[in-house]
């Protein structure tokens, strides 16, 4: 692993351009997005395009599949809860003690109250030398 995230912010390792899922968007529109962007989490936006929350791949099977819910039925917004997100400008250093401190692997990216990126476990390994990523790792799949 390079040592090249050191100085550098979260806007110059994210993922550009997130595709936001509408607050009133079901489920299905949901898994469909992930599916043809195969992405495994989207940001969810409301109607005046600020971020409401974020949804996975892993919460529309967990609680809404498993739980015998109608992929039709159930919104994006019914997951929005527990918004964490990153300023573009932040370092790289305060997206991951953000990640860690909520052991989430996906962080959304805003600037100027808007979303404009995603920043994930794996933009991060590029940028970590190897004992920053074990104890990132560490921190976020312990509980898991």
């Amino acid at each position: 692993m390079s040592t090249s995230g050191v100085g550098k912010t979260v806007q110059d390792v994210m993922h550009e351009g997130a595709q936001c899922v509408g607050e009133n968007d079901t489920l299905r529109t949901a898994a469909q997005m992930m599916r043809d962007m195969s992405v495994g989490a989207l940001p969810i936006c409301g109607q005046d395009d600020r971020l409401k929350g974020i949804i996975t791949d892993r919460d529309i099977v967990i609680k809404c599949c498993a739980e015998g819910h109608d992929l039709d039925q159930i919104t994006a917004g019914e997951f929005a809860r527990g918004l964490v997100w990153v300023e573009a400008g932040s370092s790289v250093e305060e997206a991951l003690e953000k990640m860690e401190q909520h052991q989430i692997k996906r962080l959304p990216v805003i600037d100027n109250h808007r979303l404009v990126g995603m920043i994930t476990e794996a933009d991060l390994a590029k940028e970590l030398p190897d004992s920053k990523l074990a104890e990132f790792v560490h921190r976020v799949y312990a509980a898991a």
